[in-house]
């Protein structure tokens, strides 16, 4: 017989899992591993629910059924391939029909071990939500625009330490070039579940690296629990010359299509001011893209220095450095941290 468990023993165990619910709601937001393996397409689940509204349950369950019967046996094969020796979680977006049906069917189809979710994907959504706010040993990376902070990052990464790459997980890296080159975003919803996946395999007695954000990165939005506690934890800010930043600005975006790199200082125009943007456009239209990152700089370097005096002044630790070595650069505050500048 099926069995169902509440979301943390749920998440406990090892076995795959389905998700049961339409692609539309497993676009949005699913648990990080989950295989969609939906009972009723978008549309479909639109005329039941329907139904549901109009003529009550027996209706739309009636509906439901001639709508999965000839789904039954495909689901099974499918549910049979990604099943380890027959066992497998299922859920759904309550833990209600959808999933218990699923599971029945599995049960009946000789799976040897078959796990609902009690509550479905809500009841993940709020233990994920919640987890936010739990304490995290957080050192925030910050530095002007084009200073690297991703890549002294995953050299931190590379040496041992413990680093969340949120803009990594975002597909953005934050400002208005930020998702050139890049894979659409996910939902804040699913950026949500992959920050929490992320979060769970690290050990909270060690430190944990994240880089300074804004609040939103590019269309996704970090959640209030973290974005409080990055703000107030404290930070080491590189100094690196602007010369070297917008040379890597140059490296970054140099091979984009002009039309994006167009398209993206218009539409930081009004803060760039006229003026800027009038010598912007003019440097991108001669190829002189070193111009172009200069001149962007000026309106990033002040906006990042604004969110920089949000903080406490001592709270904040610089780094003068001299050149883009990222490794170095990573050693550097390893080597800073040990000595504890950073110590409340």
């Amino acid at each position: 017989m099926p069995r169902a468990l509440e979301i943390a023993s749920f998440l406990e165990q090892s076995t795959p899992m389905i998700d049961v619910r339409s692609p539309g709601e497993f676009a949005r937001g699913h648990l990080p591993g989950a295989h969609s393996l939906p009972l009723f397409a978008d549309e479909e689940r639109a005329i039941v629910g329907t139904l549901y509204k109009q003529e009550g349950r027996d209706a739309a369950v009636l509906e439901g059924l001639r709508i999965v019967g000839p789904k039954l046996a495909p689901i099974v094969e499918q549910a049979r391939a990604i099943a380890h020796g027959g066992r497998i979680r299922v859920h759904c977006w309550r833990g209600g029909e959808r999933s218990g049906s699923v599971a029945w069917l599995l049960d009946k189809a000789g799976f040897t071990e078959v796990i609902t979710l009690k509550g479905g994907y809500k009841a993940f959504r709020t233990h994920v939500l919640a987890s936010f706010d739990a304490p995290l040993p957080l050192i925030i990376l910050g530095g002007y625009t084009g200073s690297g902070k991703t890549e002294i990052l995953l050299a931190l990464r590379t040496l041992g330490e413990q680093v969340v790459d949120m803009e990594g997980i975002a597909n953005h890296r934050g400002s208005s070039f930020g998702a050139l080159g890049l894979p659409p975003q996910p939902t804040t919803e699913h950026f949500e579940n992959l920050l929490w996946h992320e979060l769970l395999t690290l050990d909270r007695a060690r430190a944990i690296w994240l880089e300074d954000e804004s609040i939103m990165i590019g269309r996704v939005k970090v959640p209030d629990g973290v974005f409080n506690q990055l703000r107030a934890a404290k930070m080491f800010f590189i100094e690196m010359p602007q010369e070297i930043r917008a040379q890597r600005l140059v490296a970054d975006y140099g091979k984009a299509e002009r039309k994006d790199l167009r398209d993206a200082l218009l539409r930081i125009q009004k803060r760039l001011g006229p003026q800027h943007c009038k010598t912007s456009l003019e440097a991108l239209e001669a190829g002189d893209l070193f111009t172009v990152a200069k001149t962007a700089l000026t309106y990033y370097d002040k906006a990042y220095l604004r969110g920089c005096e949000e903080r406490k002044a001592e709270r904040v630790e610089r780094v003068p450095v001299t050149g883009p070595e990222s490794r170095l650069i990573a050693e550097e505050l390893m080597a800073r941290v040990k000595q504890g500048v950073l110590k409340t």
